[in-house]
């Protein structure tokens, strides 16, 4: 009875600390600005299947793709048997399932026990391409100090989760047979030599200890996800549902400019009350909007963007990985600062020029390869032209081969300096 109360305290613990994780999510969404992308539902709930369960873009790069697969797969199968665990925790049994299964129990606890086998394969692999092989993308100047260390941490978790149900499975394997009750788990067996010579009161101890280890870093591991990168595992399905889903290469113009354009090409008529504009473009993270903060949230720090993105590749400081980063570290920055000194406090910092540089949004040259790479339909893009929009429009801003553009569309209404009345002369030449 102890055991159960402990149990349950220890579940409601765990689940204390995760809601309140899923409100400051929630909270740090909120920050951004509301956005619609509500439309077209069956094209979002298509991108959904596809991207997120069917991690279709993953598979660019086959060898990280099926060991990412697997990984996923074999963590949504050997979930399955948590139940067991919960049930068994909250009530006090023993393998409850095995009395309403019976001859098949044992095999599907080998099927979960080929998956959790698969986990600990994959997971090695990744360690070994991170810190031995050490492939580029992962040691990009973004990926140093917490960067790099919850990769490998997430990864080590995983495996040593799978360690301790394997022991489990097998030191209750041996408990049974020595009471006289067989049982035979395939994989878990591997580890039962190890555990035939122990006493009775020392295979309870040993498993004891594994099942509470073992369910208690299920509870830690879910409870450390909403705080790495790892927390792609519940927002990639958001993510993907509110991506954008116009025409790679399309460019999102400013309601308010383009109907100040219309006005003054006398396609529209003022309007009476016209929108509140704060600013043009975006310095600081409550500029952006939602799905921007959503994005940065979502970011699971591959580095696909990045080892796409033409300006990194030619040695320029952008990483549309590391823009994700900052507005993830800003966004996460302002919420505290609005939780501890007031919903107005302004702590003197920006989005921009503290976080992201100039140097870096004038490097993009807006190919969207950024977008077309990322696995979950991340949009670095879009947080850059904001940021490069407040630059231009707010503070007259911009590399010095702009600045020429400019004029010459004031005065000329072209990029080439050519005068208006000059444009169309090449048609008498044709013509002639």
């Amino acid at each position: 009875m102890i055991q159960q109360i402990i149990f349950f305290l220890a579940l409601c613990t765990a689940a204390f600390f995760f809601v309140r994780s899923v409100r400051r999510i929630w909270a740090t969404i909120k920050i951004g600005k509301p956005t619609g992308r509500l439309d077209n539902k069956t094209e979002r709930w298509k991108q959904v299947v596809l991207i997120a369960l069917g991690q279709k873009k993953m598979f660019k790069r086959p060898i990280p793709a099926v060991l990412h697969l697997m990984v996923y797969i074999s963590f949504l199968i050997v979930n399955i048997e948590l139940l067991e665990i919960l049930i068994d925790g909250l009530f006090g049994t023993h393998h409850v399932f095995q009395t309403v299964l019976g001859d098949f129990y044992s095999p599907l606890i080998t099927f979960f026990e080929f998956f959790a086998v698969l986990v600990i394969i994959s997971c090695a692999i990744f360690l070994v391409r991170r810190n031995i092989l050490k492939i580029g993308r992962f040691h990009k100047p973004e990926m140093k100090g917490w960067a790099k260390l919850d990769g490998n941490l997430i990864l080590i978790f995983e495996i040593v989760l799978m360690l301790f149900l394997l022991n489990m499975n097998a030191t209750d394997t041996v408990l049974q047979l020595k009471s006289g009750i067989s049982q035979s788990f395939f994989f878990s067996n591997w580890f039962v030599p190890l555990y035939k010579n122990v006493s009775i009161g020392g295979l309870h101890i040993a498993n004891t200890f594994y099942w509470w280890v073992h369910i208690i870093g299920i509870f830690v591991f879910a409870n450390y996800v909403p705080y790495s990168k790892h927390l792609h595992i519940f927002l990639a399905f958001p993510n993907t549902y509110f991506s954008n889903l116009e025409t790679k290469g399309k460019m999102e113009n400013m309601p308010i400019v383009t109907n100040e354009v219309k006005i003054m090409m006398g396609m529209a008529q003022p309007d009476a009350n016209p929108p509140a504009m704060s600013r043009f473009g975006a310095k600081d993270v409550t500029d952006l909007n939602e799905i921007n903060i959503l994005n940065a949230l979502t970011c699971t720090e591959c580095g696909r963007c990045t080892s796409n993105c033409p300006a990194n590749l030619t040695g320029k400081k952008l990483s549309p990985r590391k823009i994700m980063m900052d507005v993830r570290d800003r966004a996460e920055e302002v919420l505290q600062n609005k939780k501890k000194k007031g919903e107005d406090y302004d702590d003197g910092k920006s989005l921009l020029y503290d976080f992201i540089s100039e140097e870096e949004i004038y490097a993009c040259t807006s190919c969207n390869a950024c977008t077309e790479a990322c696995p979950i339909n991340i949009d670095p893009l879009s947080i850059i032209l904001e940021l490069r929009r407040y630059t231009v429009m707010e503070e007259s801003k911009g590399p010095a081969e702009w600045t020429g553009m400019y004029s010459s569309l004031e005065t000329t209404f072209n990029p080439w300096k050519f005068p208006s009345t000059d444009r169309d002369k090449w048609v008498n030449d044709v013509k002639s």
